[in-house]
């Protein structure tokens, strides 16, 4: 590693720049928070003063006008997310945004060909990557250790009540770009994409089922993987005893995590099928118990940068799990089956993942 230092910023002060601030103070050996900046200033200032940060700007055109940065932290509202990372990658600074990196899959290949136009990168964060579990099991499954993944199921059942939906940035098409499907569930099957590889076809449903909202409250989707496995996936914000579940089922193995927010390797099981007591030889092998989170991430993008190399979770990583997404609405709206890549520049879904329309918006009383 080069041990270079690393100049961060955060943008936006709300509650998901505490997780930023907090990962950037365990790896303040490699990297120093030089900045915030948040529309409302006070904010932003009270905010840096809580994490002694030495200066707070009230936008980012005065805060690229101000800093010579490396790595720009976006934890603004969604909408936000594409504008401030192309202003980002324009100043030549990489940027951290966290999910879902853009509102369409219209505006992440605008923000694709902007970074290749730049010296900056653009990571995403999917932080249940990184979780020294996930990074065994996809190791596991590489090496054909487990044998071939037969089934897998996801399901982000989480609670948020009508208060919840009182910011008007939320449960809006236009500035969150989705709901569950777009905002909750889509770490967990980050994850499932990741570990399982490339999604083939998906048929899905969305539904409105009691949030005061624009968007979906629950989705459910059926998925087919080119490795042959299929999953069932389920996001949903109605659910009182919330949960946060994955399980594979491989030729070997049966390989599974709850948890809600984040992970660490107390959270996983593995069960070897009869006659393959073997596999947990490699389960259970000495290592260090990594939890997912920001700072597991974060540390890996600062070794990616050490390297020279884009860190992760880059744009090309990234699009697999939004044109899923994509996918998903376009199948629940549409009453279709809906292949990886099918989104094309000219369909609806790829300007806005609600596409033709949400099909209660039509039955919806004034």
């Amino acid at each position: 590693m080069s041990g270079r230092r690393y100049r961060t910023a955060i943008v936006g002060t709300g509650g998901i720049a505490v997780a930023h601030a907090q990962a950037l103070q365990g790896l303040a050996h490699r990297a120093d928070l030089v900045a915030v900046a948040d529309v409302d200033v006070s904010r932003a200032k009270t905010f840096a003063e809580r994490w002694n940060v030495p200066h707070a700007h009230d936008g980012v055109t005065e805060l690229l006008d101000a800093q010579q940065l490396d790595l720009v932290h976006l934890c603004t509202p969604p909408e936000q997310h594409a504008p401030l990372a192309l202003r980002c990658l324009r100043a030549g600074a990489s940027v951290l945004v966290e999910k879902p990196p853009t509102l369409s899959l219209a505006e992440f290949d605008a923000l694709a060909a902007a970074e290749h136009d730049s010296t900056g990168h653009v990571a995403t964060v999917f932080q249940h990557r990184f979780g020294s579990a996930a990074t065994r099991l996809r190791r596991m499954a590489a090496a054909g250790e487990l044998g071939r993944p037969l089934l897998a199921t996801c399901a982000t059942q989480w609670y948020r009540d009508d208060d919840y939906f009182a910011a008007p940035w939320r449960g809006t098409w236009e500035s969150e770009g989705g709901g569950p499907t777009m905002g909750h569930g889509i770490h967990q099957f980050d994850l499932l994409l990741s570990i399982l590889g490339p999604w083939r076809e998906v048929t899905a449903l969305a539904a409105r089922q009691a949030r005061p909202t624009d968007t979906e409250d629950v989705s459910m989707a059926l998925v087919s993987f080119d490795n042959g496995a299929v999953a069932s996936v389920v996001n949903s914000v109605v659910s009182p005893r919330q949960t946060s579940t994955l399980r594979f089922d491989y030729e070997h193995a049966t390989v599974e995590v709850e948890h809600l927010y984040g992970y660490d390797d107390k959270d996983w099981t593995l069960t070897p099928a009869p006659g393959h007591d073997a596999v947990l030889a490699g389960w259970t092998a000495e290592g260090d118990n990594i939890p997912s989170g920001h700072a597991a991430q974060l540390g890996a993008v600062f070794d990616a940068l050490d390297r020279g190399e884009p860190p992760p979770v880059t744009l090309t990583d990234a699009r697999r799990t939004m044109d899923f997404v994509a996918a998903l609405y376009a199948s629940a709206f549409t009453g279709e089956r809906v292949r990886s890549g099918q989104i094309g520049p000219d369909s609806p879904f790829a300007t806005r993942m609600d596409g033709t329309g949400a099909p209660w918006k039509e039955t919806s009383t004034p």
